[in-house]
């Protein structure tokens, strides 16, 4: 989709982007002919629908990312999908429990596109229980409780 200005009949130039945190954003556009300026706002609803389906309105200023429209859309935690198993311990967070050769042999197992997130899970899990080495029987409790049996 392309705005056109009606006096010119030259293609708009995107000039900003706002989105005042209110679920809606806006969009203004100026004619490099003549100089003049459209604006879009975009309902919350609109808001969305426009980047359920990946529309960069403005244009791309990053190349994309891995998985950006399922982190896009995934509510949570922002670094669900952050493999960082090397946290420290004087570095204000939990440290992160070891993992037995078997463990890891099954995390391996695990689709590389979502290893992060489950490693992350298990990780906090063990953390959180004081749990110094994660094993398969580890892994197993945990899905148990979490409740992540199916998956």
């Amino acid at each position: 989709m392309k705005f056109l200005c009606v006096d010119c009949d030259e293609q708009m130039q995107f000039a900003e982007r706002q989105e005042p945190g209110d679920g809606t954003f806006a969009a203004a556009f100026r004619c490099p002919g003549c100089g003049r300026s459209v604006a879009l706002l975009a309902n919350p609803f609109e808001t969305r629908l426009v980047s359920s389906l990946g529309v960069k309105i403005g244009g791309r200023t990053l190349d994309a990312q891995p998985l950006e429209q399922v982190r896009a859309t995934v509510r949570g935690r922002e670094d669900a999908f952050v493999d960082d198993g090397n946290r420290e311990a004087g570095s204000g967070e939990r440290p992160t429990p070891a993992w037995s050769p078997d463990a890891k042999e099954r995390l391996a197992r695990v689709p590389g596109f979502v290893r992060g997130m489950v490693k992350r899970i298990y990780a906090d899990y063990a953390a959180e229980r004081g749990i110094a080495e994660i094993t398969p029987a580890v892994m197993d409790r945990a899905r148990s409780e979490l409740g992540l049996e199916e998956m």
